[in-house]
Formats: C-alpha cells, sequence, structure tokens
C-alpha cells in the first residue's frame, strides 16, 4: 500500500485530500507546516511513496522543503500544489527539485492522476538495478565515463551515481538532443517546461550549476556544458581534450 504525505496548512483542504485518498486506498500523512513534513520526509518508516507539497506554508515555504529533501538524499516523487500560477514560481518549483504541480484550484481527479504517474515513477526506479549493462538499457546516453539512464533517472560516473529529478533530467536530455549546438534559454523554457510567456530564464542556471557539479570533473572549468555568451548552453559529448 502506498503511503501519501500532504504537506498543507488548510486544514479544510488537507482533511478533504485525505479523505478521497484513503478511499483510493493509499495511507495518508498529513501535516500543516513546512517543517514537520520536512521531519515526517526524513525520519519516516516505512518510507514515504509520495509528497504533495503546498507552496504556500507557515515557516518554511514548500520550495525550501522540497529542496532540503534533495539535499538530504530523499529524491521521494514530489507533487507542488500553488495558488500562483505563474510561470517563474513554476519554474522555481522544478529549480528546487519538485516533479509535478498543480495550480489551485484543481480537480479531484487530475490530482489523482498526476499521483499515480508519479507512483508509477518510483516503481520503475525500485525496479532498477545497478548491475543492468548500459548497452542493455532501453534510454540510456553514454559519454567518456558517464552515463545517463533516463529510464531510472539516474547519471553514472565511474562508480558514483547520481539520482535525477525529472526536470533535471529533460533539461539534460534536450541539450544531448541538440549535442554541439548553442540552445537558448528561451528555446528551453518552451521546449522543456512549455513556458511561453516572459519568464524570468535565471532559473535555468541553477539547473546548469547543479548538473555540472554531477558531470564536470571541474565544475569552474566545465568541458561538457558549456556557457555560450549572450545565447545560452551547449553541450560536448566528446570536447576538444586541449580545452
Amino acid at each position: 500500500m502506498s503511503r501519501i504525505l500532504i504537506v498543507e496548512d488548510e486544514q479544510h483542504l488537507a482533511g478533504g485530500l485525505r479523505f478521497n485518498l484513503e478511499a483510493e486506498g493509499y495511507t495518508v500523512d498529513v501535516a500543516e507546516t513546512g517543517e514537520a513534513g520536512l521531519e515526517l520526509v526524513l525520519a519516516s518508516s516505512p518510507p514515504i511513496d509520495v509528497v504533495v507539497l503546498d507552496v504556500m506554508l507557515p515557516g518554511i515555504d514548500g520550495f525550501t522543503v522540497v529542496s532540503e529533501m534533495r539535499r538530504a538524499g530523499h529524491f521521494i516523487p514530489t507533487l507542488m500544489l500553488t495558488a500562483r500560477g505563474h510561470a517563474d514560481d513554476v519554474l522555481k518549483g522544478f529549480a528546487a527539485g519538485a516533479d509535478d504541480y498543480l495550480t489551485k484550484p484543481f480537480e479531484l481527479p487530475i490530482l489523482i492522476a498526476r499521483i499515480r504517474g508519479l507512483l508509477r515513477r518510483r516503481e520503475w526506479l525500485a525496479a532498477s538495478s545497478w548491475n543492468t549493462a548500459p548497452a542493455e538499457a532501453p534510454d540510456t546516453f553514454a559519454f567518456g565515463d558517464k552515463s545517463v539512464h533516463f529510464d531510472v533517472l539516474e547519471l553514472r560516473v565511474r562508480q558514483q551515481v547520481f539520482p535525477l529529478t525529472l526536470m533535471e533530467a529533460n533539461v539534460l536530455r534536450y541539450l544531448i538532443q541538440h549535442e554541439g549546438k548553442p540552445v537558448s534559454r528561451k528555446a528551453m523554457l518552451e521546449d522543456v517546461w512549455g513556458l511561453h510567456e516572459d519568464t524570468d530564464t535565471r532559473a535555468i542556471d541553477n539547473f546548469i550549476v547543479r548538473l555540472r557539479r554531477y558531470i564536470e570533473d571541474d565544475p569552474s572549468r566545465p568541458r561538457h556544458l558549456l556557457t555560450v555568451r549572450g545565447v545560452g548552453y551547449r553541450f560536448l559529448a566528446s570536447p576538444d581534450p586541449s580545452r
């Protein structure tokens, strides 16, 4: 039985979600503050399978909660709820490590469908194995001593395994698909996130910073994820060794 954590300070909404999700057969925990939700994530046994997380919370907000979860090594699929549907807020949530979002008010069947989708991702990850050979993986890209396994959201560098959020994987996949070509931040916003309005593109830089920490031997002198000044970024699978 899957366990869902709802972090929501609106008691009426939290109670309604708990009632309906339990009717669907899920085990549900509720926290009313960001601090309480984070404490449950870090201490829970059995572990939580999906977090439904409001952005606006007493104390630390939802962005901070999901960021601290990821920092502590908890890559639990997370659905953020926001009353602010502005593209900058959506992008900020993805940059913090969220996997999906819904804007309030929302339809209950849509929320349940999103949760089921995140649970399927959780099952895929649980079924994955480090012993799977890269050549056998259906959705893998290898370069140098690194490989990206999009099917299980992992980046493997020699003997290290770095879990990727869904959006980190999508950004990396997009750059790999355009290997060797400059890609603008605006194009990434439109093609990866589907955001077509005037949006602060600096949030994309946060994704690149994190990916460089995983990929580059020296993130301050990148060789694979290059900045194209005034445009955006370019991915090189086989950089010039003289660089």
